[in-house]
């Protein structure tokens, strides 16, 4: 059965019919063409679906497209402003944070949520917090630092 649904995404307000129960995941991507948010392992273990729903960091794998309804969705295209990129984003440029670049885009969504309620956490709180998102490729070290950079970049302790 379908559902009508209006969602507001990266500040764009979209109206389509889904079945109730596609994923959101599969909307952004499929529906959208926003491919920045990743299939990892369809169960919410890896973490590279994150997106923010009413600014708050979920897995998309498992949230039905249907629930965001009315609602606000940030997906990774929806982070830099214009050409400028978000200090995460930067973060992981500059403190080479990402390899593959697979898990790159939920690891970001991971962490721009920490830095909303967290504006300066610890390298522990850090990686407290990227706990639900995997990587294959690095041992998380410059992962962590890119997301110090982008927490001292927030907080102007880096220069513009």
């Amino acid at each position: 059965m379908a559902k009508k649904i209006t969602v507001n995404v990266n500040g764009v307000s979209f109206t389509e019919e889904v079945e109730e129960r596609m994923l959101l995941v599969h909307f952004l991507r499929d529906r959208l063409e926003l491919t920045g948010t990743h299939v990892g392992c369809d169960t919410s273990s890896c973490g590279a679906c994150t997106i923010h729903l009413d600014g708050m960091a979920v897995k998309s794998c498992t949230t039905l497209a249907v629930q965001a309804d009315g609602r606000s969705v940030t997906t990774i295209e929806g982070m830099a402003d214009g050409d400028t990129l978000h200090p995460l984003q930067e973060g992981f440029k500059e403190c080479h944070g990402l390899q593959c670049g697979f898990c790159t885009p939920g690891m970001i969504m991971t962490a721009a949520d920490l830095l909303n309620d967290n504006p300066d956490p610890s390298e522990h709180e850090i990686r407290e917090a990227l706990e639900g998102n995997f990587c294959r490729c690095t041992g998380y070290h410059n992962i962590v630092k890119s997301v110090e950079y982008a927490a001292d970049k927030i907080n102007g302790k880096v220069p513009a």
